[in-house]
């Protein structure tokens, strides 16, 4: 396969901030404070709310209690009539009614409303199904269908990641000259690291042991996220380990698998870890891995997660699924690690080999749009 276009995002004070088209219109699942995909809505709009933009959002949910909702002129497609796995599909026919308002305006979209000019990729449904070894439902089907319809209309489509970008080019045929990769980004002012001692009142204040290396492992997926593996192995260890979990709850703690609960300032839980372990089965980015490092906590990656290949050096101690003993020798290396000179990421921006800004990842937005 051909290989995708990777472009580094112009300088902050590039020419290029203006909007390059009449009229912006963006979909998108939800803008709420939850998952990822809605992270990255809300990032988007703080983006170009800072370049005087404000595009016209449609999306099933919209908090219109976040600040980012005041940034766009929202407008909620209300889907839930129609059974849960026809939502998406009742999502897109709905909005190609609505996007007869809108004749000359420029498509960006984050789901998938068949209809799009740019389209954003961090994932694809038929990846999932073939990498879970899930048996395909007709609710699969219609997924992947509007999938191919959104990737096979846009004139330009960016992958998350390279990975995605040739999943992309295998399961839908999209031509590489029209892929263009763009790690997601990341609120750089958020997550930063903490020096020594704010590190030592974050452990205590979330009840971590002094006599353990802590592992932070965040997730409400467990099943995609990896958790299986993770449980087998530190239900028994005799290692001073622990597993701490952030998002959903786990079946069962013991002293070295503890849960936290939901957590709206995991910045400050992976300041306090000593590594954030990610071990998805299916993972085309995974932010996580790359706010950790911001962060100064370094990573165990399965070598399958996408945001492995955005990570530089030693911020990550890489593991392979595919065998059960490198996961241990993957937690042995830490281990090493944590007794040495450098436990930390001594230099988070250089362990990351893109400009992770916010800004910089519109700006880039931008500069596609006028393909």
């Amino acid at each position: 396969m051909s290989a995708p276009n990777v472009r580094r995002p112009a300088p902050a004070d590039s020419a290029d901030s203006i909007l390059p088209v009449a009229e912006l219109v963006v979909t998108a699942q939800a803008m709420t404070n939850s998952g990822g995909a809605e992270r990255y809505m809300r990032d988007l709009a703080a983006g170009f709310h800072r370049l005087g933009i404000r595009p016209t959002l449609y999306a099933r949910k919209i908090d219109r209690d976040l600040p980012e909702a005041a940034w766009v002129d929202a407008q909620r497609l209300d889907v839930r009539w129609a059974p849960g796995k026809l939502r998406n599909l009742a999502f897109a026919w709905l909005f190609r009614r609505r996007l007869r308002a809108h004749p000359h305006a420029y498509v960006l979209s984050i789901n998938h409303p068949a209809i799009a000019d740019l389209a954003l990729c961090g994932g694809t449904h038929s990846g999932f199904v073939e990498t879970t070894g899930r048996r395909l439902r007709l609710s699969d089907r219609w997924q992947i269908g509007l999938e191919r319809k959104t990737y096979g209309s846009a004139r330009a489509v960016i992958a998350h990641s390279r990975r995605m970008a040739v999943e992309l080019q295998r399961v839908y045929g999209v031509p590489a000259e029209r892929i263009h990769v763009h790690y997601p980004p990341v609120e750089t002012g958020r997550f930063r690291p903490a020096d020594a001692a704010e590190r030592m009142a974050l452990r205590r204040r979330f009840g971590l042991p002094d006599d353990r290396t802590v592992f932070v492992f965040s997730s409400t997926s467990h099943e995609r996220k990896g958790y299986a593996l993770l449980e087998a192995f530190f239900e028994k260890t005799t290692l001073p380990i622990c597993l701490v979990v952030a998002g959903r709850p786990v079946p069962k703690t013991s002293e070295t698998i503890r849960y936290v609960g939901y957590c709206k300032d995991i910045e400050n839980l992976f300041r306090a870890a000593d590594f954030t372990v990610v071990a998805s089965v299916y993972e085309p980015f995974g932010l996580v891995g790359v706010e950790s490092v911001m962060c100064g906590t370094p990573l165990v990656i399965a070598d399958n997660v996408g945001s492995a290949e955005a990570v530089a050096g030693d911020a990550k101690i890489e593991f392979s699924r595919a065998d059960p003993a490198d996961f241990d020798r993957a937690i042995s290396a830490a281990l090493e690690r944590v007794r040495g000179p450098n436990p930390r990421v001594a230099d988070p921006a250089a362990s990351v080999v893109y400009d992770p800004g916010v800004d910089a990842h519109v700006r880039a937005l931008c500069r596609l749009m006028a393909l």
